[in-house]
Parts: C-alpha cells; sequence; structure tokens
C-alpha cells in the first residue's frame, strides 16, 4: 500500500478541487500495486458510488495526471494502465500473461536532468518479456 495522506490537500496544492471521485481515483492508485487500466478503476470505484459514470472516471484520471498526481503508463499497445506511484520507477511487462510489474532497478535519469543540452521533463522505462512465473511453465512443459 502506498498512502501517502491527506489526498484533499494534496489536490488543492496541485490546482484541483479535491471532488469525492477524484479523491476515490487517486486513493484507489495510491493504494494497489496493480497498475489498473480506466476500466478496472470504474469498475472498483462504481460500488463505492453507484451513480459514478465512466466519463467521471475518464475525467478524474485525465486531471489527476495533468497535474502530476498519477502516471499514465503506456506500456501496453491496446490500453492505458495508471499508477499512482509518480517517483520515476521501471515497469516490466509480461508479454505472455500480460501482468504488469514495478521493477526495482536503479534509475539514473531524473526528470530535471540534462543529458547533451536536453532538459529531461519525464522518465519512463518500460521493459518487455516473460515474467517468472510464465517463464517456470514454459520451462515445465
Amino acid at each position: 500500500m502506498r498512502n501517502r495522506g491527506d489526498g484533499s490537500a494534496r489536490l488543492r496544492q496541485l490546482g484541483l478541487v479535491p471532488t469525492a471521485q477524484r479523491l476515490a481515483v487517486l486513493e484507489r492508485l495510491e493504494n494497489v500495486r496493480s497498475h489498473p487500466t480506466a476500466e478496472e478503476v470504474y469498475r472498483v470505484l462504481r460500488d463505492r458510488f453507484p451513480s459514478i459514470s465512466r466519463a467521471t472516471v475518464y475525467n478524474s484520471l485525465d486531471a489527476l495526471k495533468r497535474v502530476g498526481a498519477i502516471l499514465e503508463l503506456t506500456i501496453a499497445r491496446e490500453t492505458a494502465h495508471y499508477d499512482g506511484q509518480v517517483v520515476p520507477h521501471p515497469h516490466f511487462l509480461c508479454r505472455e500473461c500480460g501482468t504488469l510489474y514495478d521493477v526495482d532497478l536503479p534509475c539514473p535519469v531524473r526528470p530535471g536532468d540534462e543529458i547533451l543540452g536536453h532538459a529531461v521533463e519525464t522518465v519512463q522505462v518500460y521493459l518487455y518479456g516473460l515474467c517468472v512465473d510464465c517463464r517456470s511453465v514454459k520451462k515445465a512443459a
């Protein structure tokens, strides 16, 4: 779990009105390690907010992404995934089962760094391959 405390104050500090829906989206992303899609966030929040619409979830994700409260991961071509951990860190996508993992590797480049005169604004490292579980299944077969 990656809870960061008072979401309302954080959203105000980032210039967003802390609506119940935005807070719920932010809380969901900060408290899971699974990098859900917008549809997965919607399905979970629908139980808590029966009248919530997909548009509200998508708009909340977009607003949170725009102010840097969450990351949008485009590691999988077919759909975006979201991450509440905004500190630069690599992600690994298993090409067999589709599971998306955080990978604990040193990230030598950070936003704000300068490389060959270029100003780095965002860092996203995507790794693709077979996860340990899928590798085990292939070896056993």
